[in-house]
């Protein structure tokens, strides 16, 4: 089993081993970036082993290894911040960090750390066995069985290509405030791309599955499905068409459709945005932003999904966040600099890429909770319309919420049935008025399995996103006449 459980504090102790500090040596680090003043500090330290593999036809063309480590110091001065890292531990590094981390707080108040209490928590991803000690032996048969099943589903692929990746990220967070926590993090990945040749023509897609699990998750059963899903999404490419331009029904399919939940709507909620006031939803706490039947929520809760957290990145305890709840909008996503602006609690959502960053307000698993409807009766409701069920890619404007989607795969809508698959379609709307748009919720929400990663201000972090099925009464669809 896990030899380092994450849910007691003699947990934490053995990460404060594994970094090589303990209470007198953090307290002393933590007194030198107050030593200016301030009103607050922390210490984030990271240790992280990365690897990945590449496969095309059946040979391996690319391999790696990393490895970082390091730890990060923060002092804040209202919503002010003096951060500074080392790749050094060792005491003088850390001092001399923590010396220009504090030169943001010259001449304030002087505030003493309180005493450090290691701290356990919940658990969401416990694996049996630490990627570290999953040898590539045992990775590369996962590889090439995959590329079989993936060959086996249609004679006219072509080409395959399989991407492997795992990681395991171990923190340690101090606080000023006495808080002493840490976690280990595990993360894998498998990609599957296929090329096929049909009458001269050639298309590509693909498909990945993704989670904080272990090699134990990657049976004969989810590798079939996988090479299944990914032939599926490049052959039906070959029937599909671009349907006609204009303003349209649109039904975004539950899973991966919540990608535009994430951009056009999420982001706009996360309180960072909203404390500056470059975000539309930064006056609408309390107010009426969608249909009684739609609630939205961000959750680190998952178990195993690449968004689940046991502890954010300031330490903080995560939680469900209702962000819409039954139409109305309810709260931000808030780290510790935006909670203390609007006098709120914290809400798990301070994240970072690593200890050389700063945390900001980030999401977790946002998705849309079940309606009152389903899917068969969504889609007999549209006269005319389409299916949006896999996502290439998208640009959005956060501030105002404004955003295009480009749809790889979906379906037309005719006289309430299915007819025909589409393809390459732009999907293009504004993020506050699709919410208020949704007139239909299905109650088959499911969170997407895929790699997602989100960006922000130059920071990228795992992220998870789903959506029942649900009917958006009219987007700009740019089809063959657009």
């Amino acid at each position: 089993m896990n030899d380092m459980p994450s849910t007691d504090p003699a947990s934490v102790r053995a990460l404060m081993d594994w970094f090589g500090v303990d209470e007198a040596l953090l307290s002393r680090v933590l007194s030198e970036a107050l030593s200016h003043g301030g009103d607050y500090a922390d210490l984030y330290f990271e240790h992280s082993t990365d690897s990945s593999i590449a496969m095309e036809d059946g040979i391996i063309s690319r391999a790696s290894t990393s490895v970082d480590r390091g730890v990060g110091i923060r002092v804040l001065v209202g919503d002010q911040t003096g951060y500074a890292y080392s790749e050094d531990l060792s005491l003088p590094a850390m001092l001399g960090a923590a010396r220009t981390a504090s030169s943001i707080a010259r001449g304030s108040t002087e505030v003493n750390p309180q005493d450090l209490t290691p701290k356990g928590h919940q658990q969401l991803y416990a694996i049996d066995k630490h990627w570290g000690d999953v040898g590539v032996a045992v990775k590369i048969p996962l590889l090439q069985k995959t590329e079989r099943l993936a060959r086996a589903q249609d004679p006219a692929v072509e080409k395959v290509v399989i991407a492997w990746g795992d990681a395991e990220d171990k923190m340690l967070i101090a606080t000023s405030e006495g808080v002493l926590t840490g976690d280990v993090r595990p993360m894998s990945r498998l990609w599957c791309s296929v090329t096929a040749e049909k009458d001269g023509e050639t298309q590509s897609n693909g498909w990945n599955i993704a989670g904080r699990h272990g090699i134990d998750w990657y049976d004969d059963e989810r590798l079939t499905n996988l090479a299944e899903e990914a032939v599926a999404r490049t052959m039906i490419l070959f029937e599909a068409k671009r349907p006609p331009a204009g303003e349209l029904p649109v039904v975004l399919a539950a899973g991966a459709s919540g990608i535009l939940l994430h951009e056009a709507i999420g982001h706009g909620m996360e309180a960072d945005f909203n404390r500056k006031g470059t975000s539309i939803y930064a006056t609408m706490i309390g107010q009426k932003v969608a249909e009684d039947f739609v609630t939205v929520v961000d959750s680190a809760l998952h178990p195993y999904e690449r968004g689940a957290l046991n502890v954010d990145d300031e330490g903080n305890p995560t939680e469900r966040t209702a962000l819409v709840e039954n139409g109305v909008m309810r709260s931000y996503l808030h780290d510790r600099i935006s909670a203390q602006h609007y006098g709120v609690k914290p809400t798990g959502s301070g994240r970072r890429e690593s200890f050389r960053h700063v945390p900001m307000p980030r999401m977790r698993c946002t998705y849309m909770e079940n309606g009152p409807h389903t899917r068969d009766e969504i889609i007999e409701s549209v006269d005319f319309g389409i299916v949006a069920e896999s996502f290439t890619n998208g640009q959005v404007q956060i501030g105002a919420g404004d955003f295009t989607f480009y749809i790889k795969n979906g379906w037309l809508i005719e006289g309430g049935k299915l007819t025909a698959p589409i393809k390459d379609v732009n999907i293009i709307g504004n993020g506050p008025e699709a919410l208020k748009r949704i007139t239909m919720v299905a109650d088959d929400m499911k969170l997407d399995t895929g790699g997602w990663t989100c960006g922000k201000d130059g920071q990228s972090v795992p992220v998870s996103q789903g959506m029942p099925t649900c009917l958006v009464s009219k987007l700009t669809v740019g089809g063959t006449n657009a």
